[in-house]
């Protein structure tokens, strides 16, 4: 039995967020072996509420894009789901180049984004591909409209 586009895509997004929570357990596990992992407050901001919301819409928006995905098959919820994994891709890329900054570089993590980065671009290529497609079913006569 073949894999649709759809399932595909689901598929990806939930790969790509278990490697998402594998990035942040990275990073808090040198506590598990007594080290600081406390940082400054470089940005002056005082607060990483910011940050909080930010990745909690990080992971959110994929969790949505993944429900709507079910049940969803317009030509345009298609462009906008391949326009998210296009921006996520983005992100990650800037992602990547923010984490080569910080000295000492943990390589692991390094190693584990660019394994995350090429996963979206699986993600967009299948996209991309479920956005080409045509729709090609028809309401049944019921609930079409006259």
């Amino acid at each position: 039995m073949a894999v649709g586009h759809r399932q595909k895509i689901i598929i990806l997004w939930i790969v790509f967020l278990l490697g998402i929570l594998f990035h942040t357990q990275l990073g808090l596990m040198p506590l598990f072996h007594n080290q600081n992992i406390a940082i400054s407050d470089t940005h002056g901001t005082g607060s990483i509420a910011w940050i909080l919301w930010s990745m909690l819409g990080f992971f959110v928006v994929p969790m949505i894009i993944m429900i709507v995905t079910l049940f969803s098959e317009s030509n345009r919820y298609r462009k906008l789901q391949f326009g998210v994994t296009v921006f996520y891709s983005v992100l990650n890329f800037f992602h990547i180049v923010a984490d080569l900054s910080v000295k000492p570089i943990a390589w692991y993590q390094i190693a584990l984004m660019v394994l995350l980065f090429l996963i979206g671009l699986l993600l967009n290529l299948v996209s991309f591909q479920w956005m080409k497609e045509q729709v090609n079913h028809k309401l049944p006569r019921e609930h079409q409209m006259t």
